[in-house]
């Protein structure tokens, strides 16, 4: 039986700094290319640039960070490797996008938290609403809490994501699907 050919990865170490982030959009950028991959190379630069960012906000550790681009079957995986071992939350199914229970392929995804759950949130921006308690404020999606919109952005725009342990730390990741390509005639 024939096996399929083992994917195609491309590795680099970033510098823990301000050129973290255009090294890897560049890097990314490259990647694909050479690796003649169709994702959508754009979204691919911003969540790598998402995800690299976090490393850079949310970790201390003095270890380079690394960047693995993936060619898979279903399209590119890219991961960012730290050396925190604390578990990124707030990844795994996509946001929904259009109908429910349109999740795609199961085999590739982290189960993360409910997107339905909220966190308390009891600010307010306008101190006439603050002395009406009849109105609650407004939920804040719990994977918001901690960065905002970065988190937001990879579940919405791949299509999977996730984060897992490994010896030296952790890998956060997501896949974006290969685009069709035009047929010539």
């Amino acid at each position: 039986m024939l096996e399929p050919p083992p994917p195609a990865t491309w590795r680099i170490t970033l510098p823990r700094g301000a050129t973290a982030v255009p090294i890897a959009r560049a890097m990314v950028r490259t990647a694909m290319q050479d690796l003649r991959m169709t994702a959508d190379r754009t979204t691919a630069q911003l969540l790598t640039a998402e995800l690299v960012t976090n490393v850079l906000k949310h970790t201390c550790g003095a270890a380079p960070i690394e960047l693995v681009v993936e060619q898979r079957s279903a399209g590119c995986r890219i991961e960012v490797h730290d050396d925190d071992p604390v578990l990124v939350e707030g990844l795994g199914d996509p946001l929904p996008l259009g109908d429910p229970g349109d999740g795609g392929d199961e085999d590739d995804r982290q189960a993360g938290p409910d997107p339905d759950a909220y966190a308390d949130d009891s600010r307010t921006t306008d101190d006439t609403a603050a002395a009406d308690d009849t109105e609650a404020p407004a939920p804040a999606p719990a994977c918001a809490d901690r960065d905002g919109r970065g988190l937001v952005l990879i579940r919405s725009l791949s299509a999977a994501s996730g984060c897992r342990p490994t010896p030296r730390g952790k890998a956060v990741w997501f896949t974006l699907p290969e685009l069709r390509r035009p047929r010539r005639r």
